[in-house]
């Protein structure tokens, strides 16, 4: 009898040390997929703010006459939005953002040429692009 009795005492602890464990274990698990999300959530805004940011100087640039710089920053912006859409999963575009943007990227031969070539129009079409681009954000990122 002392045998059952002391089975019974040992699930017993390790009952009460697999409710300990997991009342610990639960709420950190929830904060860390709460803070994964986030993080996530960042990620996409950074990666929106980056191309914008590249698009940006990349207008800037051109109005300055630096059509090398301006050419490089251009081909940065439009590599970064072509990888964006090219993601399966966790992408920072949504559906209709993704359409609004097919035509800026169908622009991209011809802004790099123009940018080659230093033809001062590029800086008009860069910014009319940019104006594109920043209308198919979110409104939290214009």
């Amino acid at each position: 009898m002392q045998t059952g009795s002391g089975w019974k005492r040992v699930a017993l602890y390790a009952a009460a040390l697999l409710a300990a464990f997991l009342l610990g274990f639960v709420p950190m698990w929830l904060s860390a997929r709460e803070c994964d999300r986030q993080l996530g959530e960042t990620q996409k805004r950074l990666r929106l703010a980056t191309m914008q940011n590249e698009l940006g100087s990349a207008v800037v640039d051109a109005r300055r006459g630096e059509y090398e710089q301006a050419r490089r920053a251009a081909s940065n912006f439009f590599t970064a939005v072509r990888d964006e859409m090219d993601r399966k999963q966790d992408t920072a575009f949504s559906e209709a953002q993704a359409e609004a943007l097919r035509p800026v990227l169908a622009q991209r031969d011809e802004i790099i040429t123009l940018l080659a070539r230093s033809d001062p129009a590029a800086a008009d079409r860069l910014t009319e692009l940019f104006l594109a681009f920043r209308n198919a954000l979110p409104t939290t990122m214009r």
